[in-house]
């Protein structure tokens, strides 16, 4: 039903999952544990996979909090459970308050986990090429310093996401990646002509890296070949497929 990272795993006070798509009770292309609230899934059948996820989390149905998700570097700070209306849109969700979770959906974008357990703040960020290039990543640990944190304590986990051998992008994507730092070029393998192949979890290493956090751990899974646990934005596409399921990565303060 779910994986853990280990740096995150032995944080006192924290609990954390980085969910699959089994153990829920979706079916068909959305089998079996959809959180995507944006999907043409059964409404109920998200709710009740979103229950199994906030319980597993140590919180309630309402207190798991992601957002309206739209590739920028805004952040949300969750003070009090869901009221039940527009989920707000942004990319990042950061909290100081035991008993809710931050959550991000994602189908082969990245999603990271942020802990610093000392503070008692926790942060969980949506992070395709677009909000990680566009600065989601820093701005959610900017925001958990606002609530407390230091960034020399914060530790980090990448979780199942695209990976290099998977992700095949055109050359005007690695021009855009130049353009903004030539040394960017490092993160583009060889591929198939007038195409290369993209590592998006050591872009995102990389960021958090520079931006002086303790630890980044990533977890090595890769969501496009592993059809039995993960849903996948692009293995749908190629495969014209009318829709797909999304993941939840949350991470909550133990009260």
């Amino acid at each position: 039903m779910y994986v853990t990272s280990g740096t995150l795993s032995a944080l006192p006070g924290i609990r954390h999952a980085f969910f699959t798509r089994e153990g829920g009770v979706s079916e068909g292309l959305y089998a079996s544990l959809n959180a995507g609230l944006g999907s043409a899934d059964h409404p109920d059948r998200v709710r009740e996979n979103r229950r199994r996820m906030a319980e597993t989390l140590g919180v309630g149905p309402d207190a798991l909090i992601s957002c309206y998700q739209i590739h920028s570097d805004l952040v949300v700070v969750a003070e009090r459970p869901h009221d039940g209306g527009e989920r707000p849109k942004a990319d990042a969700v950061v909290t100081k308050v035991p008993g809710i979770a931050c959550g991000v959906a994602s189908a082969d974008c990245g999603p990271v986990l942020f802990a610093d357990a000392e503070a008692g703040v926790v942060g969980a960020a949506h992070a395709g090429w677009k909000g990680a290039i566009g600065g989601i990543l820093e701005a959610t640990i900017v925001a958990m310093e606002k609530l407390g944190a230091d960034r020399s304590r914060i530790r980090t986990a990448i979780g199942p996401l695209i990976r290099q051998p998977s992700y095949e992008v055109s050359q005007a994507f690695v021009d855009q990646f130049r353009s903004a730092d030539e040394a960017y070029g490092r993160f583009f393998a060889p591929g198939k002509p007038g195409h290369a192949q993209f590592d998006l979890p050591g872009f995102i290493a990389h960021r958090l890296t520079a931006a002086g956090v303790a630890a980044v751990d990533d977890l090595g899974l890769d969501t496009y070949p592993d059809e039995q646990r993960f849903y996948s934005y692009r293995r749908t596409t190629h495969r014209h497929e009318a829709d797909y399921g999304r993941h939840i990565a949350g991470i909550a303060l133990q009260g």
